[in-house]
């Protein structure tokens, strides 16, 4: 279990990937992370397919931080992919994302979301937002893979 992925980030704005990268780090988030750049990607990393071919693993990540808006295959395609899946449905996705509007909360937690977080644009605040997420997603909470 010692290479397992804890946190799976999909972010394609290289920015926010930074950001997000950094916030993980200052709160000792940042080992077994794995950051990919678009949907498709995503699910060939989950499903050993692609480029990820080799990657054969019944360790999937702890939880799963999602964008929205994403190139090829967009958030909520991924999220709705995952959540029709009996292998994957059980891994939180928590969506991290710029966007407030109300269609997409709505619909994010249609598919089958967990949480849905609009990423604060103050690093201080986006820091402790992580912080919070690591706390509850990496620590509180209990998955069927921790029994």
């Amino acid at each position: 279990m010692q290479n397992q992925v804890e946190l799976l980030l999909v972010e394609d704005n290289p920015y926010d990937a930074e950001l997000t990268l950094r916030a993980l780090k200052k709160n000792n988030v940042a080992n077994n992370v794995i950051h990919l750049w678009d949907g498709e990607e995503a699910l060939d990393f989950l499903y050993s397919k692609g480029k990820y071919a080799d990657h054969k693993t019944k360790n999937y990540p702890k939880v799963i931080l999602l964008d929205l808006k994403l190139p090829k295959i967009s958030g909520l395609e991924v999220l709705k992919a995952l959540k029709a899946d009996d292998k994957l449905r059980t891994i939180p996705v928590v969506m991290l994302t710029s966007s407030k509007e109300e269609k997409d909360i709505v619909e994010s937690y249609r598919l089958g979301v967990n949480s849905y977080i609009v990423k604060p644009v103050d690093f201080e605040k986006f820091i402790e937002t992580i912080k919070d997420l690591k706390l509850y997603w990496l620590i509180l909470n209990q998955t069927s893979s921790d029994l």
